[in-house]
C-alpha cells in the first residue's frame, strides 16, 4: 500500500480491539511530520508548561497568601532578587506568584471561548455552506459579516462594557465576537465541499441532512479548524489581557495579566519588573500556541511528506 493511501485513511480498531498496522503507520508519520519542526517540539513544551502552570498554580506558587489582598508595605516594589525572582509589587506582593497564577485564568478563559465559538461557529459555516444560494446562507453570512466589520477589540469591549466587569464577563464578551472567523472560514470550506461527488452521492442515496453535514463535509474542514483553533488560545489570551488591562476583565486582587501590566505602567521605568514579566508571560503563551498550532498544521497537512 502507498504512503499516500495509509495517510487518508481513518483511524480504525481491529477486531482485536487493537490499533491497526494502518493506524500505528498514520500515527507515526503524523508524529514525524510534527517533530520534523523543531519548533513545534518547543510550542508543545511551552503549551504543556502552561496547561501544567494553570493546573497546579495554588500548589507551585512560593507565596499562595500574595495572590489574594495580601499587603506588606515593608516589602513593597523590591527589585528581582533571590528571595522575590520576579520583585514585588507596591502592595509587597510577589509578583513571580501572581503571574503564576494569572495562567490559570488565562487559559480558562481560551478554553471556554474556544469551546463556545467553535462548535456554534463551524455549525454556522456549515449550514450556510451546504445551503448556499439560500435565506439561510444569506441570513448567517450577512450577521457574520456584520460582527466582523467591527473591529475586534472595540466589539469586545463594548459587550464587556455592558456586563460587570469580571472573568465570565470577558470570556462572554470574547466568545460574541470570535465565533465569527470560524463560520467564514468553515463557510467557504463547505460551499467547494458540498459540490463534491461523495456529498452528491450520500444526497442521491438519502442520507440526511444531519449525516451529509457532519459526517461527510465536516471531516474534510477537520484539519484547518484544528489548526487554527491552536493558533487562537495565544490570541485569545491576549484579548483576554487586553479587556482586563482597561478593567473590564477579572477584578483585584485576583492577578491578571493585563490587570498587572496596567498596574505597573504607572510605575514604568523605574519599577519595570511589575509591568515586564506580566507581559513577557503573555509573549511566552502566544509564542508557545504559535509554534504548537504551526506543528499541527503540518502534522494535519496529507499533502506534505
Amino acid at each position: 500500500m502507498k504512503r499516500n493511501d495509509m495517510m487518508n485513511e481513518t483511524f480504525n480498531l481491529d477486531h482485536r480491539g487493537l490499533l491497526s498496522p494502518s493506524t500505528m503507520e498514520n500515527i507515526k508519520i503524523s508524529f514525524y511530520k510534527f517533530t520534523r519542526n523543531k519548533f513545534s517540539i518547543v510550542g508543545l513544551l511551552i503549551v504543556l508548561i502552561s496547561l501544567f502552570l494553570a493546573i497546579f498554580a495554588n500548589k507551585i506558587v512560593p507565596y499562595p497568601s500574595h495572590i489574594t489582598g495580601y499587603v506588606d508595605y515593608s516589602q513593597a516594589s523590591l527589585a528581582p532578587c533571590a528571595e522575590y525572582w520576579f520583585g514585588t509589587d507596591i502592595h509587597g506582593r510577589d509578583v513571580f506568584s501572581r503571574v503564576i497564577y494569572s495562567f490559570r485564568g488565562a487559559m480558562l478563559m481560551s478554553i471556554v471561548v474556544l469551546g463556545i465559538s467553535v462548535p456554534v461557529g463551524v455549525t454556522f459555516g456549515l449550514l450556510a455552506g451546504y445551503y448556499n444560494g439560500t435565506w439561510i446562507d444569506t441570513l448567517i453570512m450577512r450577521v457574520t459579516d456584520i460582527f466582523l466589520a467591527i473591529p475586534a477589540l472595540i466589539l469586545a469591549l463594548s459587550i464587556a462594557s455592558i456586563m460587570e466587569p469580571s472573568l465570565m464577563g470577558s470570556m462572554i464578551a470574547v466568545t460574541a465576537m470570535w465565533w465569527t472567523w470560524y463560520t467564514r472560514m468553515v463557510y467557504g470550506l463547505a460551499t467547494s465541499i458540498s459540490k463534491e461527488y461523495f456529498v452528491k452521492n450520500a444526497e442521491l442515496i438519502g442520507a440526511s441532512k444531519f449525516h451529509i453535514l457532519f459526517k461527510e463535509i465536516l471531516p474534510s474542514c477537520l484539519s484547518p479548524v484544528v489548526t487554527k483553533m491552536a493558533l487562537d488560545v495565544g490570541w485569545v489570551i491576549l484579548m483576554g489581557a487586553s479587556l482586563s488591562f482597561a478593567g473590564l476583565g477579572e477584578q483585584p486582587p485576583t492577578p491578571a495579566f493585563g490587570t498587572m501590566i496596567n498596574e505597573g505602567s504607572k510605575y514604568m521605568p523605574e519599577m519595570w519588573w511589575i509591568t515586564i514579566f506580566p507581559a513577557m508571560a503573555i509573549a511566552f503563551v502566544i509564542l508557545g500556541f504559535n509554534f504548537f498550532g504551526d506543528g499541527i498544521r503540518d502534522m494535519m497537512d496529507r499533502g506534505r511528506q
